[in-house]
């Protein structure tokens, strides 16, 4: 099973390109599924559906072709009923207004979550050949793809011993903080929903899995590309290809359109260099917006230019540990960046690894627990951590 994830500024057309590659994918006779975590839904609108049309359940637009949008309010009961329910006991006691603490105990993001596990839960069915998912804006998504492993670091690490401690000093913390504290059914519900999320993330990481990033010939449109190139390696998601979007044909342009497509041929240039070695799809302005299955397909073909918009030469994985005499080599795929934007550091046995604005706690190895960090370098778009065997009297200090 093929998953194909499309992300990229708000506003570059990433739903229609989204809604296309899938209905290609279906005209090829792939059965396909189509999904958003975006929670301002637009794939009805794309494929031309009535309001109302698309529900929770897949509805097919096309044969072999389903569109699915996710009910938010039922995934969100069945996976943060038991955590709510004890929040809320939390604001009572605390005197909130019900209706006010209702709100409260909605984590933000909930509906990006709750379509993930939705994903979770159709890759598991069986069902499918391929499943596009139409990814939110890039902030968005980053910060979604960065939550399983950010909260498996939690529950691997500090959950465990919350919950002993906890269960042991429940009667005495409750009586003295005057508020309940969470039974058995909120910790084995944060466990039930740190797993779906982890085997999202094994989903997402696997090699049947890639991100394809749009972007409009733009100079600011293509700064945000470049970092979530480099985001999306950094916590291990492969990126397959670049689909430029919405490009001023040359052809019969007058002066004003003459100087967008000066423009756009510059930033185009730059894109050509940012993300050289993968393939760079372009989409040309067409005469009308394309909205149906037929002229989504359309657009499609014209993109992918005849090559199968599904196949994808992702190479080796992002993340790799390779032994070597007297120590070991870590390498993560971290595009577009130097030596001097990446902070390193040892942390116990994570390695944490901070570009810009985002951190990841990578766990090594437990082979590499007397191992020490000996050098580092960003070589050629990956980051090189050289490992080298602590001597015993060091260990033992």
């Amino acid at each position: 099973m093929r998953i194909l994830l499309f992300t990229g500024k708000g506003g570059v057309g990433k739903s229609t390109v989204a809604a296309g590659t899938a209905a290609l994918a279906a005209a090829a006779g792939r059965r396909t599924l189509v999904l958003s975590t975006d929670a301002a839904h637009s794939l009805s609108d794309a494929f031309g559906c009535e309001y109302g049309a698309i529900g929770s359940e897949p509805t097919e637009v096309s044969p072999g072709l389903f569109v699915v949008q996710v009910d938010a309010q039922l995934r969100f009961e069945q996976s943060w009923a038991d955590i709510q329910r004890y929040l809320l006991s939390v604001l009572d006691v605390a005197g909130v207004d019900p209706v006010a603490a209702e709100e409260l105990t909605v984590i933000p993001g909930a509906e990006e979550v709750l379509a993930l596990l939705e994903l979770r839960l159709h890759a598991l069915s069986g069902a499918w050949d391929v499943i596009v998912v139409d990814c939110a804006p890039t902030a968005e998504t980053l910060r979604l793809l960065a939550l399983p492993e950010a909260l498996g670091w939690y529950m691997n690490r500090v959950f465990p011993v919350e919950r002993r401690v906890v269960k042991a000093l429940r009667p005495v913390l409750t009586r003295a903080a005057g508020v309940p504290m969470p039974g058995d059914s909120v910790f084995d519900a944060i466990e039930r929903l740190h797993g779906e999320l982890d085997e999202v993330r094994t989903l997402l990481t696997g090699a049947d899995a890639s991100v394809r990033l749009v972007l409009t010939p733009e100079n600011v449109v293509l700064a945000e590309a470049r970092r979530s190139y480099t985001t999306l390696s950094l916590f291990g998601y492969r990126v397959d290809g670049v689909v430029a979007n919405r490009i001023f044909p040359a052809e019969g342009a007058d002066d004003w359109r003459a100087g967008w497509v000066v423009a756009q041929d510059e930033v185009l240039g730059r894109v050509e260099e940012s993300f050289a070695g993968l393939p760079i799809w372009r989409s040309e302005y067409r005469p009308r917006e394309p909205v149906g299955v037929l002229p989504l397909a359309d657009l499609a073909r014209e993109v992918y230019a005849g090559h199968d918009p599904l196949s994808s030469a992702l190479g080796r994985p992002p993340y790799r540990v390779r032994r070597t005499e007297g120590g070991a080599v870590v390498r993560l795929a971290l595009p577009l960046v130097s030596r001097t934007d990446v902070d390193l550091a040892r942390n116990g046995d994570d390695l944490v690894v901070t570009v810009g604005s985002y951190r990841r706690l990578i766990t090594l190895p437990s082979g590499l627990a007397r191992f020490r960090i000996a050098g580092a370098r960003v070589e050629r778009g990956e980051l090189q951590v050289r490992f080298v065997e602590t001597p015993d009297d060091e260990a033992g200090r």
